[in-house]
């Protein structure tokens, strides 16, 4: 059976950072992220004794070592959880993006939820989103939000009954815009969690990052725009610091991020526009703003020398009968 999907990345508005399991991508702690569209992977896969072996295709290239071993911790899972004999057969995978990967923009969310949406509808897997969402988290954490799609919650824990992916209602996807300035410096973000307990930063961080949660789940809730992506802004900073103190002493941003932070400050202080900057593990920025100040601030974000992309929120990871193969 052949099955397509297609799931949207991640911003992360309270970013989880570093794991308390690496095999099972169990977080130290929450996180709260939106999905960004029109940004997406799409999937395809298909079980079939016709084929010889397992085959991992992204953007026309077969993954080998460290990439092919995560989507077959994927598939792992999906094999373990299905009924239909034909989990069982080898199964090909393609997977395509419309977005730059690798440059901090949530490539691996997408991928991933992309991935175990569409393996398990392949294998006869009758699961809800959440149940997906768990799925997804050996490949990526935050993939489990973006098979959840739109405003979601990674809730920590030991165990798949636990550590899974919730929405979270809110009404701001109606309003927000996402002006992103695309600064491509490529990162591995796995790595930064592999160290991430060993800065000195990181129980500081732990220290705060409940209530963190607690203030972003009612900013949220209450659809304050403000509140919400300052807390992001702020948040982005806090990763920052303790990706930077870590043994590598990782510094993803670059020139161009710098540029941007110092412009979104200036339109929020100088022209009073509602506008916060974000960033992930990577050098590219999130610029949050509304419907009716995109375009001022899309033109000053261009200014400083980078790509522009202007996307909204994007909803849950979905089924399509579109196939790629």
């Amino acid at each position: 059976m052949k099955a397509t999907a297609i799931a949207h990345p991640i911003q992360g508005l309270v970013k989880y950072h570093g794991m308390r399991d690496d095999e099972k991508r169990l977080p130290y702690h929450d996180s709260i992220s939106l999905c960004t569209a029109p940004s997406h992977t799409k999937t395809t896969a298909e079980f079939s004794s016709e084929y010889d072996a397992d085959t991992f295709v992204v953007d026309g290239e077969t993954l080998e070592g460290r990439a092919a071993e995560r989507v077959d911790s994927v598939l792992a899972k999906v094999r373990e959880r299905a009924n239909a004999d034909r989990a069982d057969e080898p199964v090909r995978l393609e997977s395509e993006n419309s977005f730059p990967t690798n440059v901090g923009l949530g490539s691996s969310s997408s991928g991933f939820a992309a991935a175990a949406m569409a393996l398990s509808e392949a294998a006869g897997l009758e699961a809800d989103l959440e149940t997906v969402s768990t799925i997804a988290r050996v490949g990526s954490a935050s993939a489990a939000r973006a098979v959840t799609g739109s405003f979601s919650q990674l809730h920590t824990g030991l165990n798949d009954e636990d550590c899974r992916s919730r929405e979270i209602p809110s009404d701001l996807d109606e309003d927000l815009r996402i002006v992103v300035g695309l600064v491509p410096y490529h990162k591995e973000t796995e790595d930064a969690h592999d160290e991430a307990a060993d800065s000195h930063m990181f129980q500081a961080r732990n220290a705060h990052i409940h209530g963190q949660i607690a203030e972003m789940r009612d900013a949220l809730r209450s659809n304050d725009f403000e509140r919400t992506f300052e807390l992001a802004e702020h948040d982005s900073l806090s990763l920052a610091a303790t990706t930077m103190t870590g043994p590598s002493a990782w510094v993803y941003w670059q020139p161009a991020t710098l540029e941007i932070f110092n412009t979104v400050r200036e339109l929020r202080e100088e022209e009073e526009i509602p506008v916060y900057f974000s960033t992930d593990t990577g050098a590219s920025v999130y610029v949050n703003t509304t419907e009716e100040h995109v375009d001022r601030v899309e033109a000053a974000v261009s200014d400083c020398g980078v790509e522009t992309m202007v996307w909204e929120v994007g909803g849950p990871a979905r089924l399509v009968d579109d196939h790629l193969f």
